[in-house]
């Protein structure tokens, strides 16, 4: 694992976040999964209301890397519950940053894994197969494309174009 601190790296990486090259996500995001910290390459869905994209992702080798998922800050369904974060965790993903909802509160701590969403919400969503892979999202103020670097404590997330723990 790699071993960093958003405030440090914010703090060595000034000018990039005055360029806007170094982004910050704004905060709200609320911890659900056993990891606090997590980092890893960027992997971006966006969906809305339907998991069926996000459980297919997760259930895909995820070789370290972090999931960001764009549902459009949905409240009325959750759209990660426990048995796709067991997934996630079985298939090595770092951790996964929702702008919308989650359920299976005390199944996601149980994981090894990093989850990032808005609120805990009892009901499931749709099964439709909407929704988009590889795109650019805006999570939280910052936009994601597929590759960049997420870095995630309990400090905040960061989103950058390179590598922040090489330099």
């Amino acid at each position: 694992m790699i071993e960093f601190a958003t405030t440090d790296l914010c703090d060595a990486h000034e000018a990039a976040l005055a360029a806007g090259e170094l982004q910050v996500m704004a905060p709200g995001l609320r911890s659900f999964g056993r990891r606090s910290k997590f980092s890893g390459r960027a992997v971006t869905l966006k969906l809305f209301e339907d998991n069926v994209l996000l459980a297919e992702t997760v259930r895909v080798p995820g070789a370290g890397r972090v999931l960001v998922v764009d549902a459009g800050a949905s409240l009325r369904c959750a759209v990660l519950g426990g048995n796709l974060a067991k997934a996630a965790e079985e298939n090595r993903w770092a951790g996964v940053v929702i702008a919308g909802a989650v359920r299976d509160v005390d199944e996601l701590a149980a994981c090894d894994l990093g989850v990032l969403a808005l609120a805990p919400h009892p009901r499931r969503s749709a099964k439709r197969g909407a929704g988009e892979r590889d795109t650019a999202v805006t999570v939280h103020g910052a936009r994601v494309t597929p590759g960049m670097w997420i870095y995630a404590d309990a400090d905040g997330v960061l989103v950058a174009h390179w590598p922040l723990h090489a330099l």
